[in-house]
């Protein structure tokens, strides 16, 4: 009888937690849901919004490869969306000399240039999938309760969403959002190539043009396994 009465006792406890963790869920999903999706639906319009503007602009960008903390390349475009919204970019670089000495020479220079240009491209590619976040991608990661809303210190009118799973499994975004200004200020990303242990990590800054226009400042890439760099600076935006 006493043992009948225990697990009565324990499963109404059992029941009584569940209940109260449900409801403390529910409180705090219900209290973060519509501010949520408020900061969601303002990031995409931002993004947006930018795009439609910097159709109308051009801009420089450098580029620079390291390999192992060494420098190997540096690239000049001009740069300017195309009709699609993708980047349309003309080398502003003069055509590079032949390598000098014997034909071994040339074949060894030659092949060290292979080993982390391909890579390289790979790294840039996948940074575009990130970068600029995508509305649909966001929207995705919202209806699956894969955003977690946040602020950020010393930052009153900023939030931050940490989106996990946003194009590949088990990657993270770190967005960081002016509420004020309704513009991106950051992201912090971790990613990987095809396989999940060859790890790509990007760092993107955000600044304003004088007619309020938000733009991608700068991107640093890293490729941790190759130990590869590429630092992208963008400037001298215009009019076109």
């Amino acid at each position: 009888m006493k043992n009948t009465v225990r697990r009565v006792l324990s499963t109404t406890l059992l029941m009584l937690f569940g209940l109260l963790a449900g409801a403390g869920f529910i409180c705090r999903a219900s209290a973060q849901g519509p501010e949520l999706q408020q900061r969601v639906a303002e990031i995409k319009e931002a993004m947006a919004r930018n795009k439609q503007a910097l159709a109308s602009y051009s801009w420089n960008e450098l580029i620079t490869i390291s390999l192992k903390g060494e420098q190997k390349k540096q690239e000049h475009f001009q740069v300017r969306l195309g009709p699609d919204g993708k980047p349309q970019k003309v080398s502003m670089d003069p055509p590079p000399d032949p390598p000098s000495g014997g034909r071994l020479k040339k074949h060894i220079v030659e092949k060290k240039k292979e080993e982390y240009k391909d890579y390289a491209d790979t790294m840039k590619a996948l940074a575009q999938q990130y970068v600029p976040p995508d509305g649909e991608l966001l929207q995705r990661a919202f209806a699956q309760g894969n955003i977690m809303l946040g602020s950020v210190a010393g930052a009153p009118n900023a939030v931050q969403l940490v989106i996990h799973n946003y194009l590949k499994p088990q990657d993270s975004m770190t967005l960081v959002f002016d509420r004020t200004q309704k513009a991106l200020l950051s992201l912090q990303i971790a990613s990987y190539m095809d396989d999940p242990k060859d790890a790509m990590n990007l760092t993107v800054r955000f600044s304003r043009l004088p007619d309020g226009t938000n733009h991608v400042d700068g991107v640093v890439m890293d490729g941790v396994s190759k130990q590869l760099n590429i630092a992208t600076q963008n400037s001298n935006y215009s009019h076109v």
